[in-house]
Order: C-alpha cells, then structure tokens, then sequence
C-alpha cells in the first residue's frame, strides 16, 4: 500500500484551463513599474531646467560678459564718446543744411513769383492801350441822339475791362492834382501855371498803371513850374 502512494505521489496529473487561470490569479499579473514617471522627469529636468540653474547660467553669461580687460574697456569708451560726438557733429550739419534748403525753397518761390508778375504785366501793358483808346472814344462820344445807344454799349465794354484788369491787380496810379513823383509819373512839359504850385501836376495827357509794387506805365502828365 505504501507503495500505492508512492506511485500516486510520483505521478502528475495535467492541469485544466480552469486550474491554470487560478494559478495566474494567485500569483497576478506584473505590474507597472513606477521607473517610466522618474525617467520622463528626469527628461523634463533636462529640457527645462529650474529656476536655480537658469539663474546660474545667467550669471555665468553676466560673467562672461563683464570678463574685458581693462584696455579693451577704455578702448570701448573712447568708441563710444567718439560716436557721440559724430551724431552731435551729423544733427548740427543736417540742420544747418535743413535751414539751408528752407532759404533755396523760399527764393525759389520768391523767383517764380516775380517771374509771373513780368510776364503777367507784359501781357496786359498791351492792352492798355485799348483802355486808352475807349477812354478817348468816350470823352467824344455823343450826350444824346442816336449816338447815344452805342455809346452806352462802349461804356459797358470799358468798365468791363476795367474789372479784368482789377481782378489781376492791376491799380491806376493816381495823377491828378498830385506832387510829381518821378518814380510814378513822366512829365511831358514843365510850363508856368499861373495859381499852381511848382511841381504840381496840372494835367494828366495818359494814366499810368501798376501791378503790386510794379510800374507797368508811368502816368504822362504836365507839371507846373
């Protein structure tokens, strides 16, 4: 009988799927190590270091940065105060060259202005002598009658081209009774005039105009003696 056991002892009998399921519960599944999470923070120490190292890394730079000699950093001052003096020397001539342009830009305008005044008062010194021929037609032309009706139409045609010349500024220079002046008037004949002052202007033969502080024609005139 003890052999019996024996032999039942040494025999081993296959396991079921069920009993092996068991087994692999008892002794369960390999967990998850906790070694991944240490390694991804050591990773993300790495990549991002802490303020601690960031501070000494500056510090180190700073380091590196002040680390010059001392004749490297005179040299640097010298550089440095010349450069002030060139931008100091660079604003004054680029205002002095400002004010400059500012002067041409003015005598140019100034230029150009006196240059259209020429020009516009040769234009119109021709047709001053239309004006004095309408002047003259309506010294003679007829009170009443009908001359009458025409000579109105002359008038209206006169006074027209009195305002054209007004727009354009173009002033009559006043002559009449006035101290002759021989920037203004052009004395035909000095003669004696008895009840005249000397030098007064007895009567006025062409009117004289002028644009701004332009003579375009001096007045014709006959000046007491």
């Amino acid at each position: 009988m003890v052999e019996d056991v024996k032999k039942h002892k040494g025999k081993s009998h296959p396991q079921s799927k069920d009993d092996q399921q068991d087994s692999m519960d008892k002794v369960g599944t390999p967990k998850d190590t906790p070694q991944s999470a240490p390694k991804d923070e050591s990773l993300n120490e790495k990549s991002n270091p802490g303020p601690e190292v960031a501070s000494k890394e500056a510090g180190e730079s700073d380091a590196l940065m002040v680390a010059v000699s001392m004749e490297e950093y005179n040299q640097m001052q010298q550089d440095l105060e010349q450069s002030r003096r060139d931008v100091a020397t660079n604003f004054e001539g680029w205002q002095r060259e400002r004010a400059d342009f500012a002067n041409y830009k003015r005598r140019i305008e100034r230029d150009q202005a006196t240059i259209q005044n020429n020009l516009k008062g040769e234009v119109i010194k021709k047709y001053l002598v239309i004006v004095d021929d309408l002047e003259r037609a309506l010294k003679a032309c007829p009170k009443e009658g009908e001359g009458a009706a025409w000579a109105e139409g002359v008038e209206l045609i006169y006074r027209k081209l009195q305002n054209i010349l007004e727009s354009e500024g173009v002033t009559r220079i006043s002559a009449e009774n006035e101290w002759f002046d021989p920037t203004l008037h052009e004395a035909v004949t000095h003669e004696d005039c008895p009840g005249c002052e000397s030098g007064r202007i007895i009567e006025v033969l062409q009117q004289g105009y002028c644009i701004g502080d332009r003579v375009l024609r001096p007045a014709l005139v006959r000046v007491a003696r």
